[in-house]
């Protein structure tokens, strides 16, 4: 790495775009600093694949994973949501914050759908566009050729090319530098440390810009595609936007001083210590969900007759912690009273909490485990 070259300005007339150099090459790691990041990171990841493998009902959880991802992705993009109002209805939120709850659910159907995908397609142009159309269907965004890669130019930061912080390539070079960025994930000759791939593919994506709104958040899911392709994560468990966006400033700075400096080094340690911290507070959170468990359930023994009731209804909170009395019928199929009454129980037992204040259509929220993700 002591020769990388990001890649170089060419002139567009009235402004320079950055052409990246292809990584699909012979890479050579050769920086003792982040051979130990990188021991430390498979070591913590190594750690919460296991938690992941052997915590019952792990499933259950994964969809609280996947919201807290796509509220953080979606924030370093601008919106304001908090996790209470993405479990909403979308018709039960002010008309204002409704656009911002389209965004947040639009990626996590793209990141669901894109796991599943995985399934039948490998990790690819094809695969990322298709996750990039379900990310903009209806939302900001949505006149913007989603699915498609862009076919004019692009830039980051100020109001066009002239004053902009970032200038992508052009598009008449995008096909080509995708289908390389597509080699480099699939090339097994590469000896190459998969965590350093993905932080090197990572980078090039959002350096490419392929799509004209949009790259952040799906250059983000990459991410998590790619350590569940591998294998790497047997479920999809660690989730990179909360560290990006609780230090924000630093993750663009460091994808910048890659294009400017060559600096590729410092992306990568930024990176790993990305992995590590967020590994291991993935691993807290697993944790803290099994301790919760055990004490939801001493909680629901006082219920008697009502226990196996209430549990059908917690078993559902922990994939969706916001309840009403409609649901609860739906989950235990007991009638409009038994459910209200099983809901004042558990409001009672300080496993819920009402959070509408009305007297019609209160809405109920398993507060302890949404803390666990906040």
């Amino acid at each position: 790495m002591q020769n990388f070259k990001a890649g170089r300005y060419v002139s567009q007339g009235s402004y320079r775009s950055f052409l990246p150099e292809e990584i699909n090459r012979i890479w050579c790691l050769d920086d003792m600093e982040i051979i130990e990041l990188l021991s430390r990171a498979d070591r913590h990841l190594g750690r919460l694949d296991m938690y992941s493998e052997y915590i019952p009902n792990i499933d259950l959880f994964i969809s609280m994973h996947v919201l807290k991802e796509a509220n953080h992705s979606s924030k370093i993009e601008g919106t304001k949501t908090n996790i209470e109002e993405v479990l909403q209805e979308r018709e039960e939120l002010v008309v204002e914050r409704r656009n911002d709850w389209d965004e947040v659910n639009n990626y996590t159907k793209a990141l669901n759908a894109a796991i599943d995908s995985l399934r039948k397609l490998p990790l690819s142009s094809r695969l990322i566009r298709q996750t990039h159309e379900i990310l903009l269907q209806d939302v900001r965004g949505k006149y913007k050729t989603p699915g498609a890669f862009r076919r004019s130019q692009n830039w980051i930061g100020g109001t066009s090319p002239s004053d902009a912080t970032f200038i992508p390539p052009p598009h008449d070079e995008v096909p080509r530098l995708m289908s390389d960025l597509e080699k480099f994930a699939h090339n097994e000759d590469l000896k190459l440390p998969d965590l350093i791939k993905i932080a090197i593919l990572h980078y090039q994506f959002e350096t490419i810009h392929p799509f004209l709104d949009g790259n952040g958040r799906v250059g983000r899911l990459l991410i998590t595609l790619y350590l569940v392709e591998k294998e790497i994560l047997k479920k999809p468990v660690l989730y990179l936007s909360d560290f990006f966006e609780r230090n924000r400033r630093l993750y663009y700075e460091n994808l910048m001083g890659v294009r400017t400096d060559n600096n590729l080094r410092q992306w990568l340690k930024f990176f790993l210590v990305g992995v590590i911290e967020t590994a291991k507070d993935s691993c807290h959170t697993l944790d803290s969900i099994l301790k919760l468990q055990k004490d939801t359930d001493e909680k629901l023994q006082s219920l008697g007759a009502r226990t196996q009731g209430a549990r059908e209804v917690v078993n559902y909170l922990y994939k969706q912690p916001l309840i009403d009395a409609q649901r609860v019928a739906r989950v235990t199929e007991l009638s409009p009273p038994s459910s209200y009454t099983l809901l004042k129980k558990l409001e009672q037992l300080g496993i819920l909490r009402e959070i509408t204040g009305a007297k019609r259509r209160k809405q109920y929220l398993f507060q302890a485990y949404v803390d666990l993700f906040q």
